[in-house]
C-alpha cells in the first residue's frame, strides 16, 4: 500500500512538473484566467488535458507512432500549430489592449476550452512526449520523474526514479495536471480581481508567449522543409 501510493505521489509530481512550466498552453490559461475567471482558466487547461487523454488512449493503442514514421504529418503539424498560436497570440494581444481590467470590456463567452484542446491536438511536443516518455510510463521499467523538467532536469537527473507501468502512477500523473489546471488558474484570477493593470499585462505577456512559440514552430517546420 505505501509503494502504490509513493508512485501515485511520483506521478502527481511528474504531472505537475510537465503542465507548470511556461508554454502556449499556460499563456492561455493565464489569459482566460485574468479576462474572465477561473471557470474559464480552467476549461482551458482542461482543453489541453483532453488532448492529453486522447493521446494516451492513442498511445495505448499503439497508433500515435504513425507520426514517427510520417515526417511529411509532423512537418504539417508544425504548420498548423504555428498559424494558430500566431492566431490566438493576435487575439490575446488585441483583448490586452480593450480589457482595462478583470472581465473588462471582454467577451464573457469563453473559448480557452477549445483554443486549448485544437493546440495541443497540433502540438508536436505534445505528441513528442507521448512518443517517448509518454509510451515509457505504459510499459514495465523507470522513469527519471524529475530529469524531464525544462533548464534544471539535468541537474535533478536520478532524485526521483520510480517504477512505470502501473495503473497508480499514470493516476497520480492525470491528477497532478488537474491539480494545476485548479490551482494556476485559481492564483491568476485571485490577483487579477485584486490589482486592475495585471489584466491586460498577463493577456499581453500570454500573446507574446504564444506568437514566439508560433514563429518557433513555423521556424522548425521550414528547417524539416529544407
Amino acid at each position: 500500500m505505501t509503494a502504490l501510493l509513493a508512485t501515485a505521489l511520483a506521478g502527481v509530481v511528474f504531472g505537475i512538473a510537465l503542465a507548470a512550466p511556461p508554454g502556449p498552453m499556460n499563456a492561455i490559461i493565464a489569459e482566460e484566467s485574468v479576462l474572465r475567471g477561473w471557470d474559464a482558466g480552467f476549461k482551458a487547461g482542461l482543453g489541453a488535458m483532453s488532448a492529453d487523454a486522447i493521446f494516451f488512449v492513442l498511445a495505448l493503442a499503439g497508433a500515435v507512432t504513425v507520426v514517427a514514421r510520417t515526417p511529411v504529418l509532423e512537418t504539417a503539424l508544425y504548420v498548423v500549430g504555428g498559424l494558430l498560436m500566431l492566431y490566438f497570440a493576435l487575439g490575446a494581444i488585441l483583448d490586452a489592449r480593450t480589457a482595462a481590467a478583470f472581465t473588462d470590456d471582454v467577451e464573457d463567452d469563453s473559448t480557452g476550452f477549445r483554443k486549448a484542446f485544437v493546440l495541443s491536438l497540433t502540438n508536436p511536443y505534445q505528441i513528442g512526449f507521448w512518443l517517448t516518455v509518454g509510451v515509457g510510463l505504459l510499459k514495465p521499467g523507470t522513469v527519471d520523474v524529475l530529469s524531464h523538467l525544462p533548464a534544471f532536469g539535468d541537474r535533478l537527473a536520478g532524485a526521483l526514479v520510480v517504477e512505470t507501468g502501473s495503473p497508480a502512477l499514470l493516476v497520480g500523473f492525470f491528477g497532478g495536471i488537474l491539480l494545476w489546471i485548479v490551482v494556476f488558474p485559481a492564483t491568476l484570477s485571485t490577483a487579477g480581481r485584486r490589482v486592475d493593470a495585471l489584466a491586460p499585462i498577463i493577456a499581453f505577456a500570454s500573446g507574446l508567449v504564444l506568437a514566439g512559440f508560433g514563429l518557433f514552430f513555423l521556424t522548425e517546420a521550414t528547417a524539416g522543409v529544407l
